[in-house]
């Protein structure tokens, strides 16, 4: 490994990795790891790129009704998602691709979602993953609660690493204009719960900037509610591991919650049906082009570490292998029955529910005739 240097560029912003791929170092969020492992956090970065481009070809094919981009969030998605332990909860949005893909969440469990095709029916005991959460803000209350449960149930501040477990919440920046994400901030400060909330500040909600809605760093909303707050690089993926890791530890340990905002940007629209051109001047992406989350670590890879065109070629191709199984198996998921619309919305039907059921399911019969 190169030598590290003894430089911080920005007193509030935690940056690990500088954007021309230098490693830097901060007195409170010392990172080890060895290139090996850097290698393997490329990967990660370069194959949920991947997903992330084959969902938008599908949705522009007419194959998903529906998809929201993380590019250029890969950094803050993979650097949390690798600082979790298996037991440890994360709630998502509606864009933690790079999470779900960090908890062996299947892409095709995503994209049976955005297609209509699974409700959001995968389980989430089975990753510690919880489902996609639509409403604004909303998972922030639910990782709360869960993390009420694990206080509880005596799995924080053991000892124990297997035991120990803390929760993470994802969110934007929009949504912590929310009054559930400002609940949550109340219920887990006054309650020392083991929940680390991680904000993704990607400059825009929909078509509001966050100076719209916030006149100091999002990060130092935490010290009103008695917990600590950082801000990090989000487009460093050393630094977002270093910070969550650090902040999990801390939870799983029984000190408390953290806020972390991810100081990123949102490349591609806000979703596949928005167009960024009428509200976003374009020389500002130009700008966050430079600061790349891929292509800071691939110089560091090159220009540091010595990885030769093997090491990629050999991940371009793992990235073609994947983009033929999300096409492939996309294609593949079964449309859900009609009738399937009413199935886990009551526990038991009305007797007028049972009937429009069976009109609905005799309409749909009709007009595929």
């Amino acid at each position: 490994m190169a030598d590290v240097a003894a430089v911080q560029p920005e007193p509030d912003l935690v940056q690990l990795l500088t954007p021309e791929g230098q490693r830097v170092e901060h007195p409170d969020y010392p990172l080890e790891i060895d290139d090996d492992e850097i290698g393997r956090l490329y990967r990660d970065l370069v194959l949920v790129r991947r997903i992330d481009s084959e969902a938008i070809a599908l949705q522009r094919q007419g194959e998903l009704g529906l998809w929201a981009s993380l590019l250029g969030q890969e950094a803050a998605q993979i650097g949390a998602g690798r600082a979790l332990r298996p037991q440890d909860m994360a709630f998502p949005t509606y864009r933690e691709h790079g999470v779900a893909w960090c908890k062996d969440v299947d892409p095709l469990t995503l994209l049976g979602l955005f297609r209509g095709t699974n409700l959001g029916g995968w389980n989430p005991s089975d990753n510690n993953f919880n489902l996609y959460t639509i409403v604004i803000g909303a998972q922030t209350l639910h990782a709360t609660g869960y993390a009420m449960g694990v206080a509880r149930d005596g799995a924080v501040g053991t000892g124990d690493p297997d035991r120990d477990t803390a929760v993470i919440a994802f969110f934007g920046d929009g949504a912590s204009s929310q009054g559930d994400v400002n609940e949550a901030f109340v219920w887990a400060g006054a309650g020392n719960l083991p929940v680390v909330f991680f904000c993704q500040n990607n400059q825009w909600a929909i078509s509001e900037p966050v100076t719209t809605q916030s006149r100091v760093p999002l990060y130092h909303r935490a010290t009103g509610f008695g917990f600590p707050g950082v801000r990090v690089d989000g487009n460093d993926v050393l630094a977002c591991l270093a910070v969550t890791r650090k902040a999990m530890d801390d939870a799983r340990s029984a000190q408390g919650p953290t806020l972390i905002e991810a100081f990123t940007y949102r490349m591609n629209p806000h979703t596949t049906n928005d167009d960024p051109r009428r509200y976003r001047p374009g020389s500002e992406a130009d700008t966050w082009k430079l600061k790349d989350p891929l292509e800071r670590v691939r110089a560091y890879l090159t220009r540091e570490a010595g990885f030769g065109a093997d090491f990629f070629s050999a991940i371009e191709d793992e990235g073609k292998a994947l983009a033929e199984h999300i096409r492939t198996g996309c294609r593949a998921l079964p449309d859900p029955s009609p009738s399937s619309l009413f199935d886990h919305v009551n526990v038991t039907l009305d007797p007028d529910v049972v009937a429009q059921r069976a009109g609905f399911v005799d309409f749909v019969s009709e007009v595929a005739k």
